[in-house]
C-alpha cells in the first residue's frame, strides 16, 4: 500500500470542501435529511393504517358485506406490501415518475421533484412499516384485548387506548431503522433529478474528475448523519422506557385516618371541608370518625 497517497487524499478533500462544501455537499445533506424525515413520518402513518386494517377481527358470524370488504382490503394491502417490498426503490421512482406520463400521454405527471420523491420514499417506507405495525400489534398479549372487551370497550377504543401504545413502543427500533435506511436510500432519487447528497457528489465528481476524494466526503457525510440519527433515536427510546428506578409507595396520600377517601372539592364527612365540621368545629376528630362509621 502506498501510504504517500493519504496526504494527497486529504489535500484533495480539503480542496473539494473549500470549493463545493456549502453549495453542494452541505445543501445536499440538508435535502437528504429533510426528505428522510418527511417520508419516514408519512410512511409510518401509511404503515400504521395498513397494520391496523390487517388486524381488524372478523368471523363467520359477521355480515357477509363486512367479510367481503375486509377480505378485499387485505388482498389489496398484501399486493401493495409485496410489490413495494420486493422491488428496488430506484425502479419504483422510475415507474412513478416516468411511467405515469407514459401511460397517460402526459396527462398525469409530476412537475415538482420534491413531491414525487416524497411520494416514492413514503410509499416504500409504508410497505415495510405495515408489517412492522402488524407484528407489533400481534405481539401484545391477547389477554389485554380480552380484558378491554370484558369492560365494554369497542375494537377502536381497545386499539387506541390499549394496543397501539404498547405496539408503538415495541416497533420504535424498527421506525428508527427505517429512518436510517431512508437517509441512505434516498440517494437513488438522483435518477429522477432530485439533488440530494449523492447527487451533489455526482455533480462534483463529474466537474472535477476527482471521484474517490468526493466519494470519501460522501461516505463520511452519510456516516455522520446516520450516527447522529442513531444517537437521537436511542435517546427517544430511553425516554419512552421511563425511569429504571422505582420506589414502592408506603402510604396513600388520599387515605384518611378512618380508612376512607376524601373528595378534592367536596371533602368528606369528617374533614375541615365537611358540613359536620362547619356545624360543630369543637367536635373531636375521633368523634367525627365514629359518626362517619355509624358507631354512634
Amino acid at each position: 500500500m502506498d501510504w504517500s497517497k493519504f496526504p494527497q487524499l486529504a489535500a484533495d478533500i480539503a480542496t473539494l470542501w473549500a470549493k463545493y462544501g456549502f453549495v453542494n455537499y452541505f445543501c445536499g445533506m440538508v435535502r437528504t435529511v429533510v426528505l428522510a424525515i418527511i417520508a419516514t413520518v408519512i410512511g409510518c402513518v401509511i404503515g400504521l393504517a395498513c397494520g391496523i386494517l390487517q388486524t381488524v377481527p372478523h368471523s363467520k358470524a359477521d355480515h357477509p358485506a363486512k367479510r367481503f370488504f375486509l377480505g378485499l382490503i387485505r388482498v389489496i394491502l398484501r399486493v401493495y406490501i409485496e410489490v413495494f417490498r420486493g422491488t428496488p426503490m430506484i425502479l419504483q421512482a422510475v415507474f412513478i415518475f416516468y411511467g405515469l406520463p407514459y401511460f397517460t400521454s402526459n396527462t398525469v405527471r409530476f412537475d415538482n421533484i420534491w413531491t414525487v420523491s416524497i411520494l416514492v420514499v413514503s410509499i416504500n417506507t409504508g410497505a415495510y412499516m405495515a408489517e412492522s405495525v402488524r407484528g407489533g400489534i400481534l405481539s401484545v398479549d391477547p389477554g389485554q384485548t380480552e380484558g378491554a372487551k370484558a369492560i365494554g370497550m369497542t375494537h377502536f377504543q381497545t386499539m387506541i387506548s390499549v394496543i397501539l401504545p404498547q405496539a408503538l413502543r415495541n416497533i420504535m427500533p424498527q421506525i428508527g431503522n427505517n429512518f436510517i435506511i431512508n437517509i441512505k436510500d434516498t440517494s437513488v432519487m438522483f435518477i429522477i433529478g432530485f439533488t440530494d447528497f449523492f447527487a451533489a457528489h455526482k455533480a462534483v465528481a463529474g466537474a472535477t474528475f476527482t471521484y474517490f476524494p468526493s466519494a470519501t466526503i460522501e461516505m463520511a457525510g452519510y456516516l455522520t448523519m446516520t450516527l447522529i440519527a442513531s444517537f437521537l433515536l436511542r435517546w427517544v427510546e430511553k425516554r419512552m422506557e421511563g425511569s429504571d428506578s422505582y420506589e414502592l409507595v408506603q402510604t396513600d396520600a388520599l387515605t384518611m385516618t378512618a380508612g376512607t377517601y376524601k373528595h378534592p372539592a367536596k371533602g368528606s364527612n369528617y374533614d375541615e371541608h365537611s358540613r359536620e365540621y362547619r356545624d360543630n368545629p369543637e367536635q373531636s376528630l375521633e368523634d367525627r370518625n365514629f359518626t362517619a362509621r355509624g358507631d354512634r
